[in-house]
């Protein structure tokens, strides 16, 4: 990976990360599920008038939405909204990976690696060690509500795979067709007219320009640029080189909710949150590099050079538990 892709990279997860912040301002004047709503329609209007549709299944397309769009940001912005903290929410919706390496060995039969095996067993443990010691000293339901977030995008990803987009981006975009609607709906049943129209009222007001701003971000800068950075980096490198960088975005997650929210993080936490990263990159990695330098020992060529062709056609067991060409993200 050159120097500029690296930090290209980087960008793109210091981008995600933020993007909890964003989350928090916004969910700060618009109810949790109409901010679902909002955020999927302002994205959805120009994408159905200005993208070409991907060429792939309406199932597949309604999956992806119905999972990533719609599952994982009503828990995680009813999580967030009934007190999680952002910084580990960051942290905490990691569980995508595991969950859909799991997933796709249960649904789709894909075989599991030792070490992604392991790695799976170590995110885990992480994660019981914060839920229980959430339990112990605050309320559990919004860590609840974040795994299963989480297992939204986690679904989400299956459907990503079975799609096979030829344009990853496309899919990414249109993906955000799918929400708006039931999304709203929803949000009209479960949080009421009056409540949705007074938040609409009030929306250019001084106080509610940091979720203006926060809805802003999310859709432009952590949706459309993040994600289509991302697709470019997945395109051009193999997913084991790229994926990893995914883990920067708990750890901007978490010290952004420091500096700016004031967010403390008991040490118990922070370690068990390290566990849930060891096991994200120990699952990430396939032994690639070792087996690289067998070959080359032996005197056969190395693998692992930059992917020729468009991402996603290989398998979830095959990927790292990180973000897919277009689907693992945290925007």
């Amino acid at each position: 990976m050159t120097t500029r892709d690296r930090s290209l990279a980087v960008l793109v997860a210091i981008t995600w990360g933020l993007n909890f912040l964003a989350i928090y301002a916004s969910l700060e004047h618009f109810p949790p599920m109409f901010c679902v709503a909002l955020r999927f329609g302002l994205i959805a209007i120009p994408t159905v008038l200005l993208v070409p549709r991907p060429d792939v299944e309406l199932r597949w397309l309604i999956g992806y939405g119905a999972g990533f769009g719609i599952a994982q940001f009503v828990f995680l912005y009813a999580g967030m909204s009934a007190g999680m903290p952002t910084g580990l929410a960051s942290l905490v919706l990691q569980a995508s990976a595991p969950f859909t390496v799991v997933l796709a060995g249960v649904l789709l039969r894909e075989r599991l690696s030792g070490r992604q095996v392991v790695g799976i067993l170590l995110a885990i443990a992480g994660l019981a060690g914060v839920a229980w010691h959430r339990s112990q000293t605050a309320a559990l339901l919004p860590v609840v509500l974040t795994l299963l977030a989480a297992l939204g995008w986690a679904f989400g990803n299956l459907a990503n795979r079975q799609a096979k987009p030829s344009n990853p981006l496309h899919l990414t975009l249109w993906m955000a067709v799918v929400p708006p609607v039931p999304m709203l709906a929803f949000s009209l049943l479960v949080e009421g007219p009056e409540r949705v129209g007074t938040s609409l009222a009030t929306a250019f007001t001084a106080e509610a320009l940091p979720a203006l701003l926060g809805v802003a971000y999310t859709v432009v800068i952590a949706t459309v640029v993040g994600s289509g950075l991302w697709t470019m980096l997945m395109t051009r490198y193999p997913s084991s080189t790229v994926a990893p960088f995914s883990m920067l975005v708990p750890v901007v997650g978490m010290s952004a909710g420091a500096l700016v929210l004031h967010e403390r993080l008991d040490p118990f936490e922070l370690a068990s949150g390290a566990v849930v990263i060891a096991g994200v990159l120990l699952g990430s990695t396939r032994g690639g590099l070792g087996r690289a330098a067998r070959r080359r020992r032996k005197g056969a060529p190395a693998t692992g050079q930059p992917a020729t062709g468009q991402a996603g056609t290989t398998s979830c067991a095959s990927r790292p538990l990180g973000p897919s060409t277009s689907s693992n993200r945290t925007d």
